[in-house]
């Protein structure tokens, strides 16, 4: 599931932006089906002109019936009826996303017989501490077995003693869940750390749901800014 809200706060209208050649939305549905992972893939939008050119490539496309605050609550609604158990959510502004870290992010659930694992999602290192400090790039920490202990926008862990080394990990907005822990994102209202953030991932945390993170060393290129989109295009082969 890809979910496409034409508005967004840094970027309006990004999706629909050319990249080389064709609209950004369409890049990544594209990527997705071209990974051959997936059994269905839709594109889910609250926007006429996303829908009408995912369906004029012959595309999967849902039209949301109701407004929705975050990606996950749109791809909640989607799948609520359908007859499946694992859910990806692929954010419509990765046209980068790869094969390698997508099947990295499914494995999680094949190597979890007792269905424990609510969730899985990826993160790969960053060093340059530009990156590490701006609050466009959301950050995890973890434990010893890669749960997630927190999302923030800020600096974590907070280098309070510059002598001990770490590893700072960004977030990359890729999701896989069990369908039962999406219908409950939907259905739970949103607490205080997340409301703070801004980050959706934090309400699964404050409901005591279990995130395995997955390391990846694929970066690729999302796109929330005009200076994204102009990378993205140098990059684009």
């Amino acid at each position: 599931m890809i979910p496409a809200r034409y508005q967004a706060s840094r970027f309006p209208a990004k999706l629909m932006q050319d990249l080389k050649g064709k609209p950004v939305i369409v890049r990544t549905y594209e990527a997705a089906v071209n990974t051959g992972l997936f059994d269905e893939v839709y594109v889910v939008t609250d926007s006429d002109l996303i829908f009408d050119v995912i369906s004029e490539i012959g595309g999967k496309v849902l039209k949301s019936r109701n407004e929705h605050e975050s990606g996950s609550d749109r791809i909640a609604e989607a799948v609520e009826d359908l007859e499946v158990d694992i859910v990806i959510n692929v954010q419509g502004d990765e046209p980068f996303i790869d094969k390698e870290s997508l099947t990295k992010v499914i494995e999680v659930f094949h190597n979890d017989p007792e269905k424990d694992i609510d969730l899985a999602s990826l993160m790969t290192p960053i060093t340059d501490w530009d990156e590490i400090s701006n609050p466009n790039t959301v950050k995890v920490i973890v434990d010893n077995q890669d749960f997630a202990l927190y999302f923030s926008r800020s600096p974590i862990p907070y280098p309070r003693d510059e002598n001990v080394e770490s590893v700072y990990y960004k977030h990359k907005g890729i999701y896989a869940f069990r369908k039962r822990a999406l219908l409950d994102f939907q259905r739970l209202p949103m607490l205080t750390l997340e409301a703070k953030e801004k980050i959706e991932a934090i309400r699964f945390l404050e409901y005591g749901k279990k995130i395995k993170m997955v390391e990846t060393h694929v970066t690729g290129i999302e796109i929330d800014t005009p200076e994204d989109l102009e990378r993205a295009k140098k990059a684009w082969t």
